[in-house]
């Protein structure tokens, strides 16, 4: 994703802040005049500062992948969803529309309670793999959408152990 979100924005300029301040702290330690050892500890308190903050930067950049890959599959998943919704609906209405036909094209009551009990046994099991076909679908959806988090927690993990 090249596109600039606002959270992005906001990083970069957090980071050119950062940057600005650390020239200006740097360019006063060298003009100032202060004993060589506090001279020395200021240089290593940067060094150090810019370490941790190049390697919280990296992370907060993971962090902002895993979440837009974590959206896009919300959002993805939420399409397949609401398709199969309205798949699930024509498919019922017309089954419907044909029970109206077939009842309409009935000569007698028993023919007429004949149509209707088929039809709703017919319905029932529909209804069955219906549920079923929405259960499976969420179910994907949901392990869709879990996996850049899955990822991103194992990478974190996997860092902590090599840390130790």
């Amino acid at each position: 994703m090249t596109e600039s979100t606002p959270v992005k924005v906001a990083a970069d300029q957090a980071r050119a802040a950062y940057r600005k301040s650390t020239e200006d702290f740097e360019q006063f330690a060298r003009d100032g005049q202060m004993p060589e050892a506090v001279r020395a500890f200021a240089e290593k308190n940067i060094a150090q500062t810019r370490e941790f903050y190049d390697r919280s930067k990296d992370a907060f950049d993971t962090i902002l992948e895993s979440w837009e890959k974590t959206f896009d599959a919300a959002g993805q998943g939420a399409v397949a969803l609401n398709r199969k919704v309205i798949d699930i609906t024509q498919r019922n209405i017309n089954s419907g529309f044909e029970f109206a036909k077939s009842l309409a094209g009935a000569r007698t009551l028993a023919e007429a309670m004949a149509l209707h009990s088929t039809y709703w046994q017919k319905q029932l099991g529909t209804l069955k793999a219906q549920t079923d076909e929405m259960r499976e679908l969420s179910t994907s959806v949901t392990a869709d959408v879990a996996e850049p988090a899955k990822v991103q927690v194992k990478r974190g993990i996997d860092e902590l152990g090599r840390a130790r």
